[in-house]
């Protein structure tokens, strides 16, 4: 357990980890690459590991360099091997999701498992359309969930998908599936989420469009690929990941902190359009585009803050930092609602129900909804004892929830935070001396 005391103005600079989503995918397209792909400031947290281990267990050769560079051996699109056991996800539902569009299109028979939580989670979503393509997925459980069995397809047909939800998952699933497909496959999504498996999988040369429709919509086409090709990476610090920091100095009194090399995709960022929009006091510095994704450092400044409605388009660029979001909500003046978020029922915890039981043990006026909450903000809250059911988003969220409160806090099951963030503690930690 962790306890998280009221804190003095958070001050200073800090380099946050590498992006989570992007860190994934290039150990992925790497593998499926010709040559060496380099991976700098890549995530070494749990669920990137899981994804690492999985391209070992089919024949990938991956090793750290002294400088901390990943250099990834790929063997080409057709270059997996068979696994000799189960292949472990661990807590991972981006490797278990995106791993399943390749593995459908391979010669052999393969079985992703990972813990209790994450076999818990359904998979019907990317199980329907890979289907569609052709590909033999069985939940070994018979309930839509892992462990599951996928006999690789050689003869995977292309589809179009009208994908009722706007997931990047379900969304990479189905384009990765598409690069061994025999015709173009589309997905047809209510609005545009994470793009950053469009971005790099154009950047290592496969031919893919991606086009915004009248009515917010978005379409994506992908044709079939013959090969794809090496590439450097740099990986950009992880939005999630600094929506703690950014939060703690909104939230602290007298903050000011400077968050170095921060992604700033569009289809990733909302958060920052929802802090803007309830008054927050955050400047752009030295932005830059690397490798077709745009990043900039944030200067943040301690905010007085007011509610707001966070609804439709914007939900899926900012679904992960919903529980942050809510504790802002929480310290804000006036009402926040928060609405066209079901997803979060679906992830590591039901978010909406471990938000609105911590929320609550620490005196905030908040009611769950059936798509999200409404919390009525303003109110001062106090130390509790928080529950985040190892979910590392539920722990950060409410340690920086602590920093602001009255009394102390303490943070159980501290250690779920290597999902995502290794060492989360000790980088609040230095903003707070």
């Amino acid at each position: 357990m962790r306890q998280i005391k009221s804190s003095s103005p958070l001050k200073g600079e800090i380099t946050i980890p590498g992006d989570k989503s992007i860190s994934h995918r290039s150990i992925m397209f790497g593998a499926l690459a010709k040559g060496v792909t380099s991976v700098r400031h890549f995530l070494e947290g749990a669920d990137c590991l899981s994804t690492i281990g999985c391209f070992r267990q089919m024949g990938i050769e991956i090793q750290k360099e002294s400088d901390g560079r990943i250099l990834v051996h790929g063997k080409g699109i057709r270059g997996l091997t068979a696994p000799a056991a189960t292949l472990d996800v661990g807590n991972s539902g981006t490797t278990t999701r995106l791993i399943s569009g390749i593995l459908s299109a391979q010669n052999f028979t393969s079985v992703l498992s990972g813990d209790a939580s994450l076999n818990s989670r359904p998979m019907g979503r990317i199980i329907r359309p890979l289907s569609m393509m052709g590909a033999q997925i069985k939940s070994l459980h018979g309930n839509g969930c892992a462990p599951l069995q996928i006999d690789g397809r050689m003869d995977l047909h292309g589809i179009h998908y009208d994908s009722p939800v706007a997931s990047a998952q379900v969304k990479s699933a189905i384009l990765l599936a598409g690069l061994y497909a025999d015709r173009e496959t589309s997905v047809h999504e209510p609005a545009l989420s994470r793009n950053h498996t469009e971005l790099m999988l154009s950047q290592f040369g496969a031919d893919l469009h991606t086009e915004i429709l009248k009515d917010g919509s978005a379409e994506i086409r992908i044709s079939p690929c013959e090969e794809l090709y090496a590439q450097d990476i740099l990986v950009p610090g992880d939005i999630s990941s600094a929506a703690y920091f950014i939060a703690a100095a909104l939230l602290v009194p007298g903050s000011e902190v400077l968050i170095k090399n921060v992604g700033i995709n569009e289809t990733r960022a909302g958060i920052l359009k929802v802090c803007k929009d309830m008054g927050a006091d955050i400047t752009y510095l030295n932005q830059n585009q690397g490798a077709g994704e745009p990043t900039a450092d944030l200067l943040v400044r301690s905010s007085s803050l007011h509610g707001v409605c966070i609804e439709g388009t914007v939900i899926p660029t900012l679904i992960d930092e919903i529980p942050m979001i809510a504790v802002l909500a929480a310290f804000a003046k006036g009402q926040t609602i928060i609405r066209d978020a079901a997803e979060l029922k679906v992830k590591e915890t039901d978010r909406i129900r471990t938000v609105t039981e911590n929320l609550k043990a620490m005196g905030a006026d908040v009611t769950p909804t059936d798509d999200g909450m409404i919390i009525q903000g303003g109110k001062p809250l106090h130390g509790a004892e928080i529950h985040p059911y190892m979910d590392h988003r539920i722990a950060m969220a409410f340690a920086v929830a602590g920093l602001a409160s009255e009394g102390e806090t303490t943070i159980l099951e501290e250690q779920c935070v290597d999902v995502s963030y290794p060492g989360f503690f000790e980088a609040l930690h230095t903003l707070t001396v």
